[in-house]
């Protein structure tokens, strides 16, 4: 059956999936490209992000790449398609990743504001969905053709989705550093209570990765 699955998603020590004042020159807020260090060496992050043959193996790696198994769609907020807020003034922001995104299937964008979809070279197209998360999710699962859908945050979309019981799997990483401030992720979240349960937790010295699930 289909999964709802966060991947890869990182926090800090102190719980913030974001540092404050995320813009243009800050996509993850002011600190928040340090939550990657353990992400950005490995094989799947230098292959999906840079192009590049390399990278490292190891725990780290496994994790990584786990997030790219058996993924039919994608579903982002509007804050991680890109920094334009509100109406979309014309259709020249097309996203941080340039012609060919890391995604490779449909993207399904929350916003509140129309936009066409934008199709992509290898094989992404964001979808702009305005009716809501649920809406949204119903749509990448039929475009997922029986594959599991990725939420790939940020850290607002990852609650609704989380207070309403969708999302069945969880991996976070859990980096060591300290934002201080930003998006926390589990503010107002109680995870117990929603059923979720630690089924596998690694350590390596750049991230302990946890993995929950809802019983």
């Amino acid at each position: 059956m289909s999964k709802l699955r966060v991947e890869s998603f990182t926090i800090s020590l102190d719980g913030f999936g974001a540092g404050p004042d995320q813009d243009l020159n800050n996509p993850l807020g002011l600190g928040g490209t340090a939550l990657h260090g353990w992400a950005l060496p490995t094989r799947t992050f230098q292959k999906n992000l840079f192009g590049n043959d390399g990278g490292e193996t190891g725990v780290d790696e496994d994790f990584a790449a786990r997030g790219f198994q058996n993924i039919g769609a994608w579903i982002l907020g509007r804050n991680m398609f890109g920094p334009v807020r509100g109406p979309w003034p014309d259709e020249s922001w097309r996203g941080w990743w340039g012609e060919n995104p890391v995604y490779h299937v449909p993207v399904f964008v929350l916003t509140n504001y129309a936009r066409a979809p934008l199709v992509m070279e290898g094989g992404t197209t964001f979808h702009f969905v305005t009716e809501g998360a649920v809406a949204a999710l119903e749509r990448a699962r039929e475009a997922a053709g029986g594959k599991d859908v990725r939420v790939g945050g940020g850290v607002h979309v990852i609650q609704q989705y989380l207070r309403q019981r969708l999302i069945d799997e969880m991996h976070f990483a859990i980096s060591p550093i300290l934002l201080g401030s930003g998006e926390r992720l589990f503010e107002g979240v109680n995870l117990r209570a929603l059923g979720y349960v630690c089924t596998r937790h690694a350590a390596t010295p750049l991230a302990t990765h946890v993995i929950l699930a809802r019983q």
